[in-house]
């Protein structure tokens, strides 16, 4: 928690991948042994285009889940309890869940504070039953806008991405910090701040390839410059496609050169947890439903991934 970011900073340009990994990570986060999992917002917006409730029926949900053949699943929780309750569904099922998602306010002591201590309790909780790897995106000042953090509400949500980190990593457990569009802002002020000022050992990176390519005005350069940048840091991998800007139905050929990303991915021997992150919105084709959608969705990044 007290890691000298000076001292971080220098020693991480000469430093090895293979040595940063064995420093970083947890066993199973180093490698990809993670079975390729899908993240529970993609569900919500297919759900709601068909009219239904994600999460309404938690059985019912993840039976339809199961029939996709994604052998693993990324939910959200706001508490320990809602945890318990799906992970004897999962169960049931035969779904694992090496990661979650948890939402967080960092930017401020009194909600930090608060942020902290309840993805702790979450943590304690699903570390029960195998998860690895804890993926936050720390709010924006107001979602739909494009009002940017102070740097004083940057040092404070850095400080508190530290800290978590540190907890997280003496429970065996891994911080992966994930972004959407918002921090791309302002010359991505708020993305850079906090992978500088963090250390490798206590903050991961969950690279949402798409909300970094949409965020930078829709840049593929942008995308495989940041790889380039934390391609080290990365644990995991939230994958969507696009066509011409609009999310597609399914995952496949697009604006995003996924082979070659993966490629890149390969020469750098790096080998994130997969996760699949296919969402639909306003424009997207509608031609499936989500379980028809989902199965198409593994056999394509089987494909492009080698997996």
């Amino acid at each position: 928690m007290e890691t000298n970011r000076r001292n971080f900073l220098s020693g991480l340009a000469s430093a090895s991948l293979g040595t940063f990994l064995l420093s970083s990570f947890s066993e199973k986060a180093k490698t990809n042994v993670f079975p390729i999992s899908c993240n529970t917002y993609n569900w919500t917006t297919f759900y709601k285009r068909q009219g239904k409730n994600w999460g309404e029926d938690w059985d019912a949900c993840i039976a339809d889940f199961a029939k996709t053949g994604i052998p693993a699943i990324e939910p959200s929780f706001n508490n320990p309890l809602e945890a318990t309750k799906l992970a004897t569904i999962l169960k049931k099922h035969n779904i694992q869940m090496p990661s979650i998602y948890v939402n967080s306010v960092l930017h401020k002591v009194e909600e930090g504070e608060k942020s902290i201590a309840s993805i702790l309790a979450i943590a304690e909780e699903v570390k029960k039953v195998g998860t690895k790897i804890i993926v936050t995106n720390p709010s924006p000042i107001a979602w739909g806008t494009k009002e940017v953090k102070s740097d004083t509400e940057l040092l404070e949500q850095s400080q508190n991405m530290e800290k978590l980190g540190f907890e997280l990593r003496k429970r065996g457990l891994t911080l992966a910090y994930h972004t959407h569009d918002t921090e791309l802002l302002a010359g991505a002020r708020e993305f850079h701040h906090i992978l500088l000022n963090t250390s490798a050992k206590n903050v991961a990176f969950c690279f949402d390839v798409h909300w970094v390519y949409r965020g930078s005005q829709n840049s593929q350069v942008a995308v495989f410059d940041v790889l380039k940048l934390y391609g080290s840091r990365v644990v995991e991998l939230h994958i969507r496609q696009s066509v011409s800007g609009i999310w597609s139905e399914t995952f496949g050929e697009g604006d995003i050169d996924y082979r070659r990303f993966a490629g890149e991915l390969k020469k750098m021997k790096i080998s994130p947890h997969l996760v699949i992150e296919q969402c639909i919105e306003d424009k997207s084709p509608s031609t499936m439903d989500a379980v028809a959608a989902h199965q198409q969705d593994l056999v394509a990044i089987q494909s492009v991934f080698q997996v």
